[in-house]
């Protein structure tokens, strides 16, 4: 595990204002999902797998994609992703009919790589490792002339996914504590910032695999932490093996989140099948991390209201009947 350049100082961080900007910005794109109750609990369920994707992703590729100007409109985007954000740009892209060409690892899911293919993204494949992804991301923006939609460590992608917040905040007033799934610190940058400006004494907690723990280990060490590719490939959250946090996530990282815990593996297996048989929900491994958290990992958490946001459902057929057989 390798420490990272800390951060600039001056790294302008994500806005109230940005997200409420980004809500507008999406309203005629994307509509609301529900807070589902979880039985016979105190936790509630932020159901982004409802999304037309089927992850939260598409908040932040619609705020990305619709802030372009014509010229970078007309000359079309490059991104790079595991699955679930190489979906919303392809998605986006095609409803706002930009050309997108996506840098994908060969071993994604086949549900995540055939979602993207069906929307008419240039998909193009490389190893498993994100350094990897990113590498030929910024090669191929380079070489066309497209413009580049990260992943997480981007403003408006970190705007867009803050409206998660406003959303769960609104629909849970006495919310207590807020779980978030953390790969590359995009989505919980985004829902940390929106909830302390309106409510600081909400906890907002961090979720992640302890196969992939790099973004807890650099919140212990008060700097960026890198696992190597082969450590965090080990988890079955393939949405989550990012390898570390960006840096203007960990920025907002730092002045916004409260904590980050780890699940194990047998947890989050748990939670895919408890939330399908109990919820009602499908949520892929990497988005029932904070279902895990909530019910078994033994956390203390402060009374009142949970709400933990589910960020994805796209997983296999065969995974999903898998989990579901498990015993538990």
């Amino acid at each position: 595990m390798t420490p990272e350049p800390a951060p600039p100082e001056s790294a302008v961080l994500v806005t109230l204002a940005d997200i409420q900007a980004a809500r507008t910005r999406l309203r005629d794109w994307l509509g609301r999902t529900p807070l589902v109750p979880f039985p016979d609990t105190n936790l509630w369920l932020k159901a982004e797998n409802l999304q037309p994707t089927g992850a939260f992703k598409l908040r932040g590729a619609f705020n990305k994609l619709l802030s372009l100007t014509p010229e970078q409109r007309e000359r079309g985007v490059v991104a790079h992703s595991s699955g679930n954000h190489a979906g919303a740009v392809a998605y986006a892209a095609r409803a706002l009919g930009l050309r997108a060409v996506v840098v994908m690892p060969a071993g994604a899911p086949q549900t995540k790589l055939a979602a993207t293919r069906a929307c008419g993204a240039e998909i193009v494949l490389v190893g498993n490792a994100s350094e990897e992804r990113a590498a030929k991301a910024a090669e191929l923006a380079q070489a066309r002339g497209l413009t580049p939609v990260p992943p997480y460590d981007d403003p408006h992608i970190i705007a867009g996914a803050g409206t998660v917040g406003l959303e769960l905040l609104e629909d849970c007033p006495d919310v207590g504590t807020v779980l978030v799934p953390v790969s590359g610190g995009g989505l919980i940058s985004g829902v940390a910032t929106a909830i302390k400006a309106l409510r600081p004494d909400v906890r907002v907690i961090g979720v992640e695999p302890e196969l992939a723990a790099d973004a807890q280990a650099s919140l212990r060490a008060g700097q960026r932490v890198a696992w190597p590719a082969d450590e965090v490939a080990r988890t079955l959250a393939d949405g989550l093996r990012v390898t570390t946090l960006g840096e203007l996530t960990w920025a907002h990282i730092r002045a916004h989140v409260d904590d980050i815990v780890t699940v194990s593996e047998a947890q989050m297996r748990r939670a895919v099948r408890d939330t399908a048989l109990h919820a009602r929900l499908v949520a892929e491994p990497s988005g029932a991390v904070t279902v895990a958290a909530a019910l078994y990992g033994g956390h203390r958490l402060p009374p009142g209201p949970v709400v933990a946001v589910v960020s994805g459902g796209n997983l296999d057929a065969a995974t999903l009947v898998e989990l579901l057989a498990a015993d538990r």
